[in-house]
């Protein structure tokens, strides 16, 4: 979670920065009033820490303004004046909670952590899993109308995992988050409450608990829609839920929300496409409305399309390069201008489609499975692997392999080709059939190879038979990894920062709903003016820029980004709807990593976007373990 820090005592504000990361809070410093409300404005956090004597603007001020614009989030008062009239003051101004200085850490973060939980969710709505109901209000948990009595921890386990579905929570943030600072138990506490949890379930007659275990990372909450229990009821209340996934209509709702909010600016640069329409054909077109028409075209196709209206933003495509024809626009170009307009307007009449607003569920937790006769192998890759959020299965012969496929389908496989059959059989060669067996029935699975055999015919065989990768043994750690990340599909990355910069709000607002749903922490920005401030308060792990804005356009943007020696290997992707080989050759020589193209469609933008920041973050832990690995060395 973020917290804005308020504080003009600069090293008050380091240590404290320094306290509250180290609580795993994402920490933005400000050193006057004024620069704590335009991050507020601008950027999204949980909690603003806010002291009461600063320069610019004061705190009881600061606060005020925050409530007035309509600023929901929580306010911590951190102030030296302990009278009440002083406390009373801050809490009228807006504040939900105060602390007297000198405060005493472990109070200070367990207010923060109350505020926290407290702000999180409505207390008053109540969540559902299936046929699992918590009540906020009566504090009772039932499933299909039986209480499930449970206890006051295992009551904020599930209130925790039912507010944040498909979130996962280690098992030090779960502590962080239900306990105080002063009473933490040690993180087998955590495993044994969602233990006495799940036999709670079992106990109602529930075969498959809400909670998943996502090896090497956590727990969080199953997709409802995974569940298939056996019984009659189960069945009637699938046929009642089904056909469409809960996250296919949530997206749809909330992007449609979203839709209605910015109908009348859609319709106002329609109207404006019609004006300039109007003036062509009455010879009336001025340099100034053919640009406005231009500006405005350009931006409906990039923003249509995130909505669900593909068609609309190739129709506004269309008129963007009409209207930024060379020649002058005579008769032709003018009936042309006037159907294409009439058919835009036409099209924001029917519904969105709504495949492309369909993105692609999360990926679980990955699964390497080795099948190999030495243990040692699986043994090694384990705990690194762990790190990198995959885990480790074992198998040491082939037969035992194929009872392992069949019981869950892993994400990757490493064979030694000389693997036996069986524990008695002898050593022959029987990994290529396997091979080739395995690689028929799964054909998207990746299997590595490991050899001690280094010649053509064996490459080539194994290439033949299915094979993505060859390793040679012995090989360490480390090579295998980076092979298998060459070979992995990425998966979606929880809790990392994207930073987009467009000046079109609608654009900014449907790709912010498309990507929060990943655990992606969002940050717009509509004025390239104010980027590097932002930037630099932000900290983003990939950066969005859109190719064409008004005064620094992306080009611009992602220069001085590279130009900076401390942002060079920030990922940058460059929205553009010119994706011809000049335009192209352009975007990357200024060093943008990717492009995407408009318009926009929710898939590709989800799978680029957590694509690129997985190969980047995959990266990064490798070097760090390889560099852990060296210092280790004697």
């Amino acid at each position: 979670m973020k917290i804005i820090l308020v504080e003009d005592d600069e090293p008050a504000s380091a240590a404290l920065s320094v306290a509250l990361r180290k609580q795993n809070y994402s920490v933005e410093a400000a050193a006057d009033g004024e620069t704590a409300l335009e991050l507020a404005t601008m950027l999204e956090c949980d909690l603003i820490l806010l002291d009461l004597v600063i320069p610019k603007l004061d705190g009881i001020s600061l606060c005020r303004k925050l409530r007035e614009q309509g600023y929901q989030k929580p306010i911590l008062l951190l102030t030296a004046k302990d009278s009440p009239q002083d406390i009373v003051t801050g809490l009228d101004a807006g504040a939900d909670d105060y602390v007297v200085k000198p405060y005493n850490l472990s109070e200070l973060m367990a207010r923060i952590r109350a505020l926290l939980r407290r702000g999180a969710a409505p207390v008053t709505e109540t969540l559902t899993w299936l046929d699992l109901c918590l009540n906020p209000v009566s504090g009772e948990v039932t499933w299909n109308g039986q209480s499930l009595g449970v206890t006051a921890t295992e009551y904020k386990l599930l209130e925790l995992f039912l507010r944040n579905p498909q979130r996962v929570f280690s098992r030090s943030a779960i502590i962080d988050r239900l306990w105080s600072f002063d009473d933490s138990p040690t993180e087998n506490a955590v495993t044994v409450h969602i233990k006495d949890l799940r036999q709670k379930f079992k106990a109602i007659g529930l075969d498959k608990d809400p909670i998943e275990t996502v090896y090497g990372l956590g727990y969080r909450l199953k997709p409802a829609t995974e569940q298939n229990p056996e019984t009659p009821e189960g069945e009637t209340a699938r046929k009642q839920k089904t056909p469409t996934p809960a996250k296919k209509l949530q997206a749809i709702a909330s992007i449609g929300q979203i839709l209605e909010k910015y109908r009348p600016r859609l319709n106002e640069q329609i109207a404006l496409l019609r004006q300039a329409y109007n003036a062509l054909a009455a010879g009336k077109l001025t340099d100034k409305l053919q640009q406005q028409a231009i500006q405005e075209a350009h931006k409906l196709a990039g923003s249509l399309g995130p909505f669900g209206y593909l068609e609309g933003s190739n129709l506004a495509r269309k008129i963007e390069y009409l209207l930024m024809s060379s020649t002058p626009l005579g008769t032709s170009e003018t009936d042309q201008l006037e159907q294409l307009t009439r058919g835009l307007s036409e099209e924001l009449t029917k519904p969105p489609t709504e495949s492309s607003l369909e993105v692609p569920s999360p990926a679980k937790a990955r699964t390497l499975l080795v099948v190999d006769p030495d243990r040692a192998i699986a043994t090694a890759l384990n705990a690194q692997a762990a790190n990198l959020g995959i885990g480790v299965e074992s198998a040491f012969t082939l037969t035992s392999a194929r009872q392992a496929i069949a019981r869950t389908t892993p994400d990757l496989i490493l064979l030694d080709i000389a693997c036996p059959e069986t524990s008695t059989s002898p050593g022959e060669k029987a990994g290529l059939r396997w091979l080739q067996e395995v690689a028929h029935q799964f054909p998207t699975l990746p299997i590595l190879v490991f050899s001690t055999l280094d010649n053509l015919a064996d490459r080539v065989a194994v290439s033949r038979c299915g094979g993505r990768g060859f390793l040679l043994k012995p090989a360490s750690s480390d090579q295998i990894l980076k092979a298998i990340a060459q070979v992995l599909p990425p998966t979606a990355t929880p809790e990392a920062k994207v930073l987009i910069v467009d000046d079109d709000g609608a654009a900014l607002a449907v790709m912010k709903e498309l990507l929060q749903p990943w655990g992606l922490e969002v940050t717009t920005l509509d004025n390239p003016e104010k980027f590097w401030e932002i930037l630099t308060a932000v900290a983003p792990h990939l950066l969005i820029l859109d190719l064409e804005m008004p005064k620094f356009n992306g080009i611009d943007l992602c220069q001085v980004v590279r130009q900076d020696p401390n942002w060079g290997d920030l990922p940058i992707l460059v929205v553009t709807a010119h994706t011809d080989a000049q335009s192209l050759r352009q975007v990357f020589a200024v060093g943008a990593d990717d492009f995407i193209g408009k318009p926009i469609v929710g898939p590709e933008l989800v799978t680029r976007i957590t694509s690129r920041i997985e190969r980047d973050r995959f990266r990064q832990q490798l070097e760090a373990l390889k560099h852990k690995t060296k210092e280790q060395q004697p």
